[in-house]
């Protein structure tokens, strides 16, 4: 009996949709860094980007439970002498890009290296309803009827 190991030619990608309006933002990364990386597929190989492409929308409606969007921080460095400079996740939600939000938590729920870099960029996200990504025929994935607990009502 030998283990079977995908070949990249070998992998079919599909494109899956999901509404992110109500949803919690760390059961959403979660299931969307299951499905970039391929492990809801049988045949998952660790070493192999088998994942599929995802699309989300509505990313400036999700939820933060708790206190997190007033306590919750990102931090970067300018690169200059005490330039660490941090934000709070409110103040990213008000900002330009509050998709940022979802995009940093299924990024840091990936591998680092090349393999995680390369599987994010199947990774689309984008603020309203509209994605131009219809010619790709994408499947709707339903988050919020998985779990109660995926879907908070503020």
């Amino acid at each position: 009996m030998k283990t079977y190991s995908a070949k990249p030619a070998e992998v079919e990608k599909k494109w899956v949709l999901v509404d992110a309006e109500n949803l919690v933002v760390g059961r959403l990364a979660a299931l969307v860094a299951t499905r970039l990386r391929g492990k809801h597929k049988p045949t998952f190989t660790p070493h192999v980007d088998m994942g599929d492409n995802v699309i989300v929308i509505n990313a400036d409606k999700v939820v933060l439970t708790g206190r997190k969007l007033d306590q919750k921080k990102y931090h970067w460095h300018t690169g200059w002498p005490g330039g660490i400079k941090e934000r709070t996740a409110r103040k990213v939600m008000e900002g330009r890009f509050p998709e940022r939000v979802v995009e940093k938590a299924v990024e840091r729920m990936l591998p680092r290296g090349p393999l995680g870099r390369r599987q994010l960029k199947n990774l689309r996200v984008y603020t309203g309803t509209e994605h131009p990504h219809e010619a790709q025929q994408p499947e709707v994935l339903d988050v919020a009827s998985l779990s109660k607990k995926n879907i908070r009502v503020v």
